[in-house]
């Protein structure tokens, strides 16, 4: 309940006004002490003793981004939604200059362009030293008319992006904000009308009086003059807008770098699935390769079994005749031979058992006689 807007606070640029700061900074500023002890219960009467007892500004600091007493009053003042008559007393406040600037910054994030315009401005005139806390911790001095500026230029500030605005001369063509009225006017203008009483008297002395007042209050002379202070208040119009247009071409170029990194960052990741696509393009060509190269030894090392096979096939598969004519071979097919080696010694007569016999038959079997048969 307590980190919540008040229920009869308006939308501030379509969004509830907490919105307006940072998630990350938000949650910082709910989780610190000063928020929890000292801005607890604060309504907009109460919320000026605590702005009174500010002693510096800043956003947050450190190596866990604490936030300042001076944002936490910021956030306060965005929950409760003072109105804007009270947002006006803190900027119209001359004592105490951390109020004022308080004021104004709340003003820059709810206001109107107008308004910040009209209100925020004057206070260029306001030199005053104030201490900063920069983000390491150390304090800086600055000024409350380089605080303002910082308000009226920039789009960052104490660690909260601030809502854009229109620019001034935008405003001033459109007829809703009055030119720019220097301070230092008035004095220019004494200081012209002294010279030019100055200027009299001499003429005076020298007893030309009537031609130098003439001269001196001619309207021609009135035209000069005025016309020089517009040539003058246009040429700081111009200065500005032309400030506006640099400041625009230096955004501009700072997303177009952003641009280019980020089209770089693109091209790198597109390299990189490039290559790890090429990567596993190989290791499956690899793969296939390997997987080809098994499948052809398998069907070698198949072939090569058949080939046996039918090699053992055929030596099985051979003709009787060539069985006998091999010397291994020494069955029952052996056996005709023998017998009729047998039956040729037979008939020889050779074999007889009488050995005179036997010779005899031998060498009639080499004159080629026939054996004795007795």
């Amino acid at each position: 309940m307590a980190n919540r807007t008040d229920p009869a606070a308006k939308s501030i640029r379509g969004t509830n006004p907490q919105n307006l700061v940072e998630k990350i900074v938000r949650s910082k500023i709910y989780q610190n002490t000063y928020w929890k002890e000292q801005c607890f219960g604060l309504t907009a009467e109460t919320l000026v003793d605590k702005a009174m007892e500010l002693d510096h500004l800043g956003g947050t600091f450190g190596g866990n981004r604490k936030p300042t007493p001076f944002m936490c009053l910021i956030m306060k003042m965005l929950q409760i939604q003072p109105e804007k008559d009270i947002v006006v007393e803190f900027i119209k406040n001359d004592d105490y200059k951390y109020v004022r600037v308080l004021g104004a910054f709340y003003l820059r994030l709810t206001g109107t362009d107008v308004d910040i315009y009209r209100y925020l401005e004057p206070l260029y005139n306001d030199y005053r030293k104030l201490r900063q806390k920069l983000a390491d911790g150390r304090f800086a001095l600055t000024h409350v008319d380089e605080v303002i500026d910082e308000l009226l230029t920039t789009d960052y500030s104490c660690d909260i992006a601030l809502p854009r605005i229109k620019k001034r001369w935008n405003l001033e063509t459109v007829g809703t904000l009055e030119p720019r009225k220097s301070v230092l006017e008035d004095d220019f203008e004494e200081e012209e009308e002294k010279e030019e009483n100055d200027q009299l008297d001499d003429g005076m002395e020298d007893g030309a009086y009537e031609k130098d007042y003439h001269h001196g209050r001619s309207p021609t002379r009135e035209r000069d003059r005025d016309r020089d202070r517009r040539r003058d208040r246009d040429s700081y119009r111009y200065r500005d807008r032309d400030y506006d247009r640099d400041r625009d071409y230096d955004r501009d170029r700072g997303r177009g770098r952003e641009r280019d990194r980020e089209r770089d960052r693109y091209r790198l990741r597109e390299e990189k699935e490039y290559v790890r696509e090429r990567d596993r393009d190989r290791e499956r060509e690899g793969r296939d390769r390997e997987r080809r190269d098994r499948d052809r030894g398998r069907r070698r090392s198949r072939s090569r079994s058949r080939s046996r096979d039918r090699k053992r096939h055929a030596r099985s598969s051979m003709s009787p005749r060539r069985h006998a004519d091999e010397p291994e071979d020494t069955g029952t097919r052996a056996e005709p031979k023998k017998k009729k080696e047998k039956k040729e010694k037979k008939d020889d007569g050779t074999d007889h058992p009488d050995p005179e016999i036997a010779e005899a038959n031998r060498i009639r079997a080499s004159l080629g006689l026939k054996p004795l048969k007795l």
